[in-house]
Parts: structure tokens; C-alpha cells; sequence
């Protein structure tokens, strides 16, 4: 199994204050990688270092290739993709104009209109809900509706890593459920993801590793099955809940 993207003594932060100390993480094509911990432990500032949207040390290699002096655009076109916490769409805009937004990645890269207009189909075949809403205003939907809007746009890039920052944050059960199911069917095309979740018993069930982050450094690692049985995180992060089914 080949590994997409290695992260070697990575450390950031914001201004002087470090959040990262000296983290090492490896994702492996084809697979979902999570990243569980608190509130306030690092997890979207580990997002936030990897696709260049803030200062980092330490090394970066995607596909073989340093990002480390790559900027966040530069990231994005290598194919990195982050779909961030608060989903950053443009909510004056409709659902079908996000996606085509989306698919600037392709456009620098000179896909056909053809190829665009493939990709956008593949969208609304994985979230028929946002073919339905095409035309509506991005602001106007729903919560879960607005996520998987965020998700689907981030995939017109085409990219190979996608990088989840708490996609089930603020939605119902049943939302979270088909949020998670996406992800398998995602991991399914080939495309590999990390994700990062405070829903740990969730993500632990989905995902292929595991990494525990608290206070800006690793202090678990391995399978996620393995993970999800270790007294640790079980006593710490799994309590009683529904499982995911995928």
C-alpha cells in the first residue's frame, strides 16, 4: 500500500502560541484515517497545517513531493482538499453554482466541459438531495444538506486526499449516519480521506487508523479496530451510542 501524504515533526500554531509539537502522521492511499481527541486538542489546526492555511515546521510530503514552501493554493492544486468545520459556502449562491465554484481545480488543470460536467453528475449521484436543490440558494439549506454540499464541492476538485474537519458537528443522528456512510462510499472510489471527528465511536467504526490527539501530541496510534478497543479510549472517548452501518 502506498502512502499519499507523511507528516514528520510537524509543528503550528497561531502567532507564538504552539498548538503542534512534533507530530508524525502517515495516510496510506485508499484509506480513511481519523484523528480523535478533545476540544481544544489541535485537530483543525493539524487540518489547517497540512493545506497550508497557516505556518508550519517540520515536514510535509504529498505524493512524493514537499509542500512545506507550497502555498494553500499551490497545496490545493497539488490535490489536497479540506472541507473545513464551518463549510464556507457561498450561501447567496445556488447549490448547483458552490459545486461548479468547487471544480476550479479542474478548470486550472484544463478539464474539458465534458469532464466538468461529469464530475457534477457524480456529485449529484452521490447526494441526490442536491440535485433536487440545484437551484436553491446554499444559505437556504439545511444543516445536513448544507454539509454534504460543502463535501460535494470539495470533490469537484477531483482531489486524492480529502480532509474532513468534524463533518458531523450541529447535525441530527440520522444525518450523521448518511455523513458517514458517504465517507465509506468515498473510500470505495479510491479516494483517501482523514477525518477528523469528535464523534470518536463513529469514526473509529469507518475508519481503516486512528490517531488520539490531546494537547498538540499523539499519545495513541494503530488500527482502528484496535483503537476502538484499547481501555483508553474506551474510558476516555466511547460511550453508548448507535453504530454506524456501512
Amino acid at each position: 500500500m502506498s502512502t499519499l501524504l507523511k507528516a514528520t515533526g510537524l509543528n503550528a500554531g497561531y502567532g507564538r502560541a504552539e498548538v503542534l509539537h512534533g507530530l508524525n502522521l502517515v495516510a496510506d492511499a485508499g484509506r480513511v484515517i481519523t484523528v480523535i481527541g478533545p476540544n481544544g486538542a489541535g485537530k483543525s489546526t493539524l487540518l489547517a497545517a497540512l493545506v497550508g492555511a497557516i505556518p508550519s515546521t517540520g515536514e510535509v510530503v504529498f505524493e512524493g513531493a514537499s509542500m512545506q514552501q507550497r502555498t494553500l493554493e499551490e497545496r490545493v492544486m497539488a490535490g489536497l482538499a479540506l472541507v473545513p468545520e464551518s463549510r464556507a459556502l457561498f450561501s447567496s449562491m445556488s447549490v448547483e453554482d458552490n459545486l461548479v465554484l468547487g471544480g476550479f481545480r479542474q478548470q486550472r488543470l484544463r478539464a474539458g466541459r465534458a469532464e466538468q460536467a461529469a464530475a457534477l453528475e457524480r456529485a449529484f449521484q452521490l447526494f441526490p438531495r442536491l440535485k433536487e436543490r440545484r437551484a436553491q440558494l446554499a444559505g437556504t439549506l439545511s444543516g445536513g444538506e448544507r454539509q454534504m454540499l460543502a463535501v460535494a464541492r470539495a470533490l469537484m476538485g477531483k482531489p486524492s486526499l480529502l480532509m474532513l474537519d468534524e463533518p458531523s458537528l450541529g447535525l441530527a443522528p440520522l444525518v450523521v449516519q448518511d455523513i458517514f456512510r458517504t465517507i465509506v462510499a468515498l473510500r470505495a472510489t479510491g479516494v483517501t480521506i482523514l477525518l477528523v471527528e469528535q464523534n470518536a465511536r463513529a469514526a473509529l467504526e469507518i475508519a481503516d487508523y486512528g490517531y488520539v490527539l490531546e494537547m498538540g501530541e499523539f499519545v495513541l496510534e494503530g488500527p482502528a479496530q484496535e483503537l476502538a478497543k484499547d481501555p483508553r479510549v474506551v474510558e476516555t472517548y466511547l460511550g453508548t451510542g448507535k453504530r454506524v452501518k456501512s
